[in-house]
């Protein structure tokens, strides 16, 4: 076998030597707005129209009355437990596999987090589950929407409507979705936005928290105002969004659009090598229209004795391709001590081990980035016993 053919971890040419598309994008919009600040000022200032326009349009698109700008995604997550007076002694019950600092906000707040499965088709929060997992100290619910699927929240808002439950809906990766012809963040009691600087919407960093409730707005804004804005988004920031917003419907489609034809040709590939990635390809729930800020994919490497995702993953980035590993999930990564389970967690445990996840930027390139992919899936596939790491 010629150097040529190896894979790039082993000493072979990379499928794309520049590595992945970069982000953000160059956006003649954003460049423009960000002019426009260096003539007027409005920069450097603690308050200008930039904020003021960005709150106008999230609360238009998600038909609300309160849009509070903050500092990061992470921080909107906070906010809204604040708004929701969870506090000591108090259960938030959140999926075994999402985001580690939904969990750690959690605690922050001297509060339990209650751990429920994921469903086996795709990796969201398990709604069947969370009846179960209620107790008389449950004070809200986290449901994430993550790695391009919709956690089914009819079903979630009725469970948790019939027990006086509320909804924290966690939208940070799925800006540009709808549920039924609505944008997520709204099917909840308090959404959570982030801007941070790999969002479909970037401003580096910062988030925004959504509700139609008069008092957590205003337990959030006693907490936050301290004579002046303790979690604050900046005018600059403010100003790259807006025009990012308008243009996140295109975007979408560009997206969605990728996502089918990859898929397709990842269908199409010849049979042989051993296929131990796939796209999670389990049907949308009706009428929802996901976002893809991560396209999920499950990886089988220990289908071949001693190799793991992680060193698939590995490969497959060597390749220059953003094809990374999911995230922790929860139950492995903090003390038994720290949460509670709500009965055994498989899948989340399957999907720890499994899940890996392409960033976005690829999906507004052209259909010979979207080959690229296939490649180098293909060629770490048909060289996947030579990854094995030798004996020590």
């Amino acid at each position: 076998m010629s150097a040529s053919e190896l894979p790039a971890i082993l000493g072979g040419p990379p499928i794309r030597p520049d590595g992945p598309p970069s982000w953000p994008i160059d956006d003649t919009a954003v460049r423009e707005a960000l002019a426009r600040m260096a003539d007027d000022g409005a920069w450097g200032r603690y308050h200008g129209p930039h904020c003021r326009r960005l709150q106008e349009a999230l609360r238009e698109r998600h038909e609300c009355e309160h849009a509070i700008l903050c500092s990061s995604g992470t921080a909107a997550v906070e906010l809204a437990l604040r708004g929701l007076k969870v506090g000591a002694g108090d259960e938030v019950i959140l999926a075994a596999y999402d985001f580690k600092a939904n969990f750690t906000n959690v605690l922050t707040l001297g509060a339990t987090p209650v751990l429920v499965d994921i469903r086996a088709d795709d990796w969201q929060l398990d709604v069947e589950q969370v009846a179960g997992a209620l107790s008389g100290r449950t004070a809200a619910v986290i449901a994430s929407h993550l790695h391009g699927k919709i956690v089914d929240m009819s079903r979630l808002r009725a469970v948790c409507d019939e027990h006086g439950v509320p909804i924290i809906e966690d939208a940070c990766q799925a800006q540009g979705a709808t549920i039924h012809g609505r944008p997520p963040g709204m099917w909840g009691h308090v959404g959570v936005l982030s801007f941070g600087g790999s969002k479909l919407l970037t401003a580096g960093r910062g988030g925004a928290i959504l509700t139609r409730r008069d008092d957590v707005a205003q337990r959030i804004k006693l907490y936050t105002q301290r004579g002046n804005d303790a979690y604050p988004l900046s005018e600059m920031q403010a100003a790259v969004l807006l025009p990012q917003l308008e243009a996140l419907p295109e975007r979408q489609e560009r997206r969605k659009t990728s996502v089918a034809q990859l898929r397709e040709m990842l269908a199409q590939r010849e049979p042989g090598a051993p296929e131990l990635i796939h796209a999670l390809n389990s049907p949308q729930r009706d009428g929802c229209d996901p976002a893809y800020y991560k396209l999920a994919f499950r990886c089988d490497g220990a289908r071949i004795e001693g190799l793991t995702r992680d060193r698939i993953a590995e490969a497959i980035r060597a390749e220059g391709i953003a094809l990374d590993p999911g995230f922790r999930a929860l139950h492995f990564i903090h003390s038994r001590r720290r949460f509670r389970a709500a009965g055994e967690l498989p899948i989340a445990d399957e999907t720890d081990r499994q899940a890996l996840v392409l960033h976005h930027p690829v999906l507004l390139g052209e259909a010979a980035d979207l080959r690229q992919i296939v490649a180098a899936v293909d060629k770490i596939e048909r060289h996947a016993t030579m990854l094995v790491p030798p004996n020590e």
